[in-house]
């Protein structure tokens, strides 16, 4: 478990490979892919430095820490304190009306995600792992899928519902339809989300278990 308080190195150094561009010291998704970024846990500045030749000077990455060793030379831009939940034991249901997405389904996922913002979509972010969703009269009004995964674990990311078909327990379905994959293949499901989020709640409730409180931090490279 002690992986998961660097889970988006773990991620980019594992799964997301080929997704992301760096180095043994520090990785960072491609800029279509995501926003995140990070150093090897024991790199030290010598990380912070080969990060920052991955953005450039004065360029912009998201960060995930507990706590967030910035050098002098960053500029911490924006911060939101976030939690990390963990299932401790199965949550996994498949859903039979469970839709896999792909590469047609992007713009309605870019308008659900714009519409409920649940954290860094892009246009190729669903290449990183299985995105699912559920459908009403051909319109697509729910989804969940995956982020950072390396051996034994994987996330759980952008889960969202449209705003008119909240309260339906559809989000709910489609977690526990992708922990179902997960935890198939011998993996532990996580996720992450905004301390402040209603959201929590109803994953507490499937079982998932609040793990630590990193925070999601937007900082900026040095600019010479």
């Amino acid at each position: 478990m002690d992986e998961l308080d660097h889970a988006f190195w773990h991620g980019l150094d594992g799964h997301g490979r080929p997704w992301s561009d760096g180095d043994a010291l520090a990785r960072r998704y491609r800029e279509d892919v995501n926003v995140f970024g990070a150093t090897r846990p024991d790199a030290g500045r010598a990380g912070w430095d080969a990060l920052a030749r991955l953005v450039g000077p004065g360029g912009t990455v998201l960060v995930s820490a507990r706590p967030l060793d910035l050098p002098g030379t960053w500029e911490r831009l924006r911060a939101i304190p976030g939690v990390q939940l963990v299932a401790e034991a199965p949550v996994g249901r498949p859903d039979p009306e469970a839709l896999e997405l792909g590469t047609g389904d992007v713009p309605e996922m870019l308008a659900l995600t714009e519409a409920t913002a649940p954290g860094p979509f892009l246009s190729r972010t669903h290449e990183l792992g299985a995105y699912v969703g559920l459908r009403h009269e051909g319109r697509l009004v729910a989804m969940a899928g995956e982020r950072s995964r390396w051996p034994g674990f994987t996330e759980i990311s952008a889960v969202c519902t449209d705003p008119g078909f909240r309260g339906r327990g559809l989000s709910s379905r489609l977690v526990r339809h992708v922990a179902a994959g997960i935890e198939a293949r011998g993996d532990v499901a996580f996720l992450h989300t905004s301390a402040d989020n209603p959201a929590r709640s109803v994953y507490e409730r499937l079982g998932f278990v609040l793990r630590s409180r990193p925070e999601f931090v937007l900082v900026r490279a040095p600019r010479a």
